[in-house]
């Protein structure tokens, strides 16, 4: 949806800087910068994030049973789907406990229960997919994961295919692109550039 992308710029959850890149915690260089947790602070914006991935689940993963998100940044996003869906909601702790019950998983999360995974980005997909692991753990049937966005790396693909396992997002890399030319956040050149990049990231 580029209505979605669109928003994402207009509140700086996106940054775009094609000639002084950012430096993402893995180390690789990239002109783009998106930080999803700032829409949590905008109601309109986390309805409409909440409203249009809670349709693209029900398109999707019609028998959706149970909605996960990962912690920290997926789990209000989550939230706000399990209760456009009236589902029971748990979410995923990036590692077991030290203490307690050492539990990973918060919440009811049934044997065979159905149930879609919830993450702000997609990346490489890396962690969302220990996510989904620690469900399958617990015997959950984790029919996918929804996200707000995809940055479309070829390994992100190629992680998903590997696991077998679908991904939906609301909007993407392609999507945000067009909506920051079309509202002049970039020029044509810096399009040019910022395409390059999605095709061979580390090459920058």
């Amino acid at each position: 949806m580029k209505e979605i992308a669109k928003d994402l710029l207009e509140i700086n959850a996106v940054k775009l800087s094609p000639k002084e890149p950012f430096t993402w915690a893995s180390g690789l260089k990239s002109p783009i910068y998106c930080d999803n947790r700032l829409t949590i602070s905008y109601p309109k914006i986390r309805r409409a994030i909440a409203k249009g991935l809670a349709q693209l689940i029900k398109e999707n993963f019609p028998t959706v049973e149970v909605i996960a998100g990962t912690a920290t940044a997926g789990i209000p996003h989550a939230a706000f789907i399990a209760e456009e869906l009236n589902l029971p909601l748990v979410y995923v702790r990036s590692k077991p406990k030290d203490h307690g019950q050492g539990r990973q998983i918060e919440g009811v999360l049934k044997k065979g229960a159905k149930t879609v995974v919830i993450d702000d980005l997609l990346s490489t997909g890396g962690s969302v997919l220990k996510a989904v692991k620690a469900a399958e753990n617990e015997d959950a049937d984790v029919l996918g994961v929804a996200a707000i966005f995809s940055y479309q790396l070829k390994a992100l693909e190629e992680n998903f295919n590997e696991a077998r396992l679908p991904f939906i997002t609301l909007t993407n890399y392609t999507e945000l692109l067009s909506a920051a030319l079309e509202t002049g956040h970039i020029s044509a050149a810096e399009e040019e550039i910022l395409q390059k990049w999605r095709l061979d990231p580390a090459a920058w």
